[in-house]
């Protein structure tokens, strides 16, 4: 009996085994080039689930050689009946572990969700610079005149916002009418906490009177990406701006390759 239970085990390994060898070849097709920090832990997160899938393993082999010996008693009456049980039993077991095991490693190669973090680096394609307008991206508003009236700070995109200033050198722009309404403004993103992070600063938020204004900004500060609402400046700037965001309700056709549209700086990077 011990040795038919030592060889469904061997049979279970063999087939957890070869399992893995799948897995692990899929693992390995990724190109050097491609492998983050992410794909190096779970390559050593790999090895603590073999260890501990073996441990799964390991643990019924005594409970499974002593399970027939307690039926014994009650299948005494039957010699024919008590072989047929045991075999009915130790199957069961290699089933029901075979399933567990595989179980774990399905579990382990389950695609981890990817942090915003992540998600900002990977949609600015490594981006070091960013400049963006104000108006209809990070305000409510859409134009100097509601400036001169409310400041309102969409707080659905100051997560994203945050989370760029981490990795790029942000600067904010915007067309005012006075400066009346670049305090106004310069308090609402101070009340938001848009400057508490660190990473963008009050000497960061420009402002210009004109809209050819924020074009030579953007020209002068040569960003990786420019975001914007007004699709002339986009135009404007296609051929001096490596990548560029258009926010706008209604989808347009991108008139270049490296301009992507957007209802929302939030949607854009999958946040809603």
């Amino acid at each position: 009996m011990a040795d038919s239970s030592k060889e469904e085990l061997l049979q279970l390994i063999k087939r957890f085994g070869a399992y893995l060898s799948v897995k692990m070849s899929t693992l390995f097709s990724i190109s050097s080039q491609n492998m983050n920090t992410r794909s190096i832990g779970a390559i050593a997160g790999f090895a603590v689930a073999i260890v501990f899938t073996w441990r799964l393993c390991r643990s019924p082999t005594g409970p499974q050689t002593r399970q027939p010996k307690r039926q014994a008693p009650a299948s005494s009456s039957s010699g024919v009946n008590s072989p047929s049980n045991s075999t009915l039993t130790t199957t069961g077991v290699s089933s029901s572990e075979d399933t567990r095991a595989q179980n774990v490693v399905d579990e382990f190669f389950q695609p981890v969700k990817p942090t915003l973090g992540q998600i900002v680096r990977q949609k600015l394609s490594e981006g070091r610079k960013v400049t963006c307008r104000l108006l209809g991206v990070i305000l409510e508003e859409s134009s100097p005149e509601e400036l001169q009236k409310q400041v309102t700070v969409k707080y659905s995109v100051l997560e994203v916002l945050l989370e760029i200033t981490k990795y790029c050198d942000l600067y904010l722009m915007e067309r005012v009418l006075d400066d009346e309404t670049e305090n106004k403004v310069l308090s609402a993103l101070e009340d938001a906490g848009v400057f508490t992070s660190g990473g963008l600063v009050k000497d960061k938020v420009l402002f210009c009177s004109t809209e050819n204004g924020r074009t030579s900004f953007v020209r002068q500060l040569e960003p990786d990406w420019h975001i914007d609402t007004n699709p002339e400046i986009i135009f404007q700037l296609s051929r001096f701006i490596k990548y560029q965001l258009h926010i706008s309700p209604t989808r347009s056709e991108r008139a270049t390759s490296n301009v992507f549209n957007s209802p929302s700086l939030e949607q854009f990077f999958g946040c809603v």
